[in-house]
C-alpha cells in the first residue's frame, strides 16, 4: 500500500490542522494562529511584532526572522499563509516589505513548513465574500467567525487571521497557491 504523501495529507478534509497566517511588514508584522478541523475554525493566538524604526535593515530583518522562528517552534503549524504584497504607488515600500516577506518565507521553509500565498483580493473574497470589501467588513467577519467580543487590533493582526482563515477555506486549492 502506498504511503501518504505530503500532498495527499494537505487534501485531508478531516485532519486537524494548525495554520499560521502572516500579514508581512517591515515595521509591524501581524500574525494569527488558527486551527481547522472538518471546516470548523478556532483562533489559538494572535498579535503582531514590531521592529524599531530607523534601525539598520539587516537588524530589522534578523528580528523578523527570530520572531517567525519562535512562532513556528511554539505553535508548530502545518502551513504558513502569507499575504501577497500590493503596492500600487510606492516601489520603495514594496521592496522593503518584500525583504520582510522573503525572510518570513525562508524562516518557514527552513523548518520544512509549506508556505502559501494569497492576494488581498483572495482574502477579501474568502472572508467577506466580496473582493472590494473594506477593512471594517473583513474585521467584522473575523470577529463573527471567531466569536471575538471586538475586532482584534491592530489591523495587521486582523489581516493575519484573515489570511489564515483564507487558507483554511481553500484546502482544495492549496497546492496551486504554494510559494
Amino acid at each position: 500500500e502506498p504511503k501518504l504523501s505530503i500532498k495527499q495529507n494537505w487534501l485531508c478534509y478531516n485532519c486537524f490542522m494548525i495554520i499560521l497566517g502572516i500579514d508581512p511588514g517591515i515595521g509591524r508584522t501581524g500574525w494569527g494562529v488558527i486551527s481547522e478541523k472538518s471546516g470548523k475554525t478556532q483562533a489559538i493566538a494572535y498579535d503582531c511584532f514590531e521592529t524599531t524604526p530607523n534601525s539598520p535593515m539587516d537588524s530589522r530583518l534578523k528580528l523578523i526572522f527570530k520572531h517567525m522562528t519562535q512562532l513556528t517552534e511554539k505553535y508548530k503549524p502545518e502551513a504558513v499563509a502569507v499575504e501577497e504584497l500590493f503596492f500600487n504607488t510606492n516601489a520603495k515600500t514594496a521592496l522593503v516589505v518584500g525583504h520582510a516577506r522573503g525572510v518570513i518565507v525562508v524562516a518557514a521553509a527552513l523548518q520544512n513548513i509549506p508556505v502559501f500565498s494569497y492576494t488581498p483580493l483572495q482574502v477579501k473574497i474568502a472572508v467577506a465574500g466580496y473582493g472590494r470589501a473594506e477593512k471594517k467588513q473583513v474585521g467584522d467577519m473575523i470577529k463573527m467567525t471567531f466569536k471575538f467580543k471586538e475586532v482584534p487590533k491592530p489591523d495587521d493582526t486582523t489581516d493575519a487571521l484573515a489570511v489564515a482563515l483564507t487558507h483554511a477555506y481553500s484546502r482544495k486549492m492549496k497546492e496551486a497557491n504554494r510559494v
